[in-house]
C-alpha cells in the first residue's frame, strides 16, 4: 500500500510521518506517536472518547483520516497541561468530582475545551449542545455541566 506523508503540529510540536491511506488520526496519535491520552472507545464516533481539537473544532479522531489532519493543528489531552500542572478546566473537573470511571473523561474535556475557547461564559443549554456527542457510563454530566460552568476562559 502506498504511504503518504504528513506533517502536523500536535500540541504546538511539529510532527512529520508516513502513514497508509486508511490511517485514522486516533491510530496515529495512540499507535505511531505514544499520545494514549486519547481514548479509543467505540470506533464509529458515537461516544466521543476520542475527541481532539482540530484547528479550533472538537472532532471524534476515529473518524478523521490522519491525512485529513496535514498541515493542521491537533490538540489533545496532553497539550492541555503544563509543566505536569493540570490545565483549569482539568482541576475544575476534579474539583466537582467530575471523574468517576474515566471513559468519557479526555472527550468530554476536549469538548468543553473547544466551547470554552470559543464561548467562554456558555449557558448550560450550550454546554449541553457542545457535550452533546460525548457518552457519560456513569451518568456524570451535572457534575461536568457544574464543571464547566465554573469556568471562564478568556
Amino acid at each position: 500500500m502506498t504511504m503518504v506523508s504528513i506533517t502536523i503540529t500536535i500540541n504546538g510540536e511539529i510532527f512529520t510521518a508516513s502513514v497508509k491511506p486508511n490511517t485514522i488520526l486516533i491510530d496515529l496519535l495512540r499507535d505511531k506517536l505514544g499520545l494514549t491520552g486519547t481514548k479509543k472507545g467505540c470506533g464509529t464516533g458515537e461516544c466521543g472518547a476520542c475527541t481532539v481539537i482540530l484547528d479550533g473544532k472538537a472532532v471524534n479522531s476515529c473518524l478523521v483520516l490522519a491525512a485529513e489532519a496535514n498541515g493542521k493543528e491537533v490538540l489533545t489531552i496532553e497539550g492541555l497541561a503544563t509543566s505536569g500542572k493540570a490545565d483549569r478546566l482539568q482541576q475544575a473537573f476534579v474539583d466537582h468530582g467530575a471523574i468517576q470511571c474515566g471513559f468519557c473523561t479526555t472527550g468530554m474535556l476536549m469538548s468543553s475545551k473547544a466551547l470554552l475557547d470559543t464561548n467562554p461564559a456558555p449557558n448550560e443549554s450550550e454546554i449541553k449542545s457542545a457535550l452533546s456527542g460525548n457518552l457519560c457510563r456513569c451518568g456524570g454530566y451535572l457534575r461536568i455541566i457544574e464543571a464547566i460552568k465554573s469556568q471562564k476562559y478568556s
